[in-house]
């Protein structure tokens, strides 16, 4: 092989394709917005309609009184 002084180059690039693939298939995987059978799950977003998002430690906050966001 001539091309040694480009070994790292193309190192480096399968890593970042390989990386990004893995990437892609994760965010199609485990993503809540995301549906592959429309029969089961038609609508999976709803699903977190009620559920409580918590940003920040307040002490005495009811979590009940703030709905979740309407989209």
């Amino acid at each position: 092989m001539g091309f040694t002084t480009l070994m790292p180059l193309f190192a480096a690039l399968g890593f970042g394709v390989g990386l990004s693939a893995f990437y892609t298939l994760r965010l199609a995987t485990r993503n809540p917005d995301v549906t592959w059978r429309r029969s089961t799950n038609p609508e999976p977003w709803e699903e977190f309609r009620t559920a409580q998002y918590k940003f920040m430690n307040t002490a005495n906050h009811d979590y009940s009184k703030s709905p979740a966001p309407k989209f």
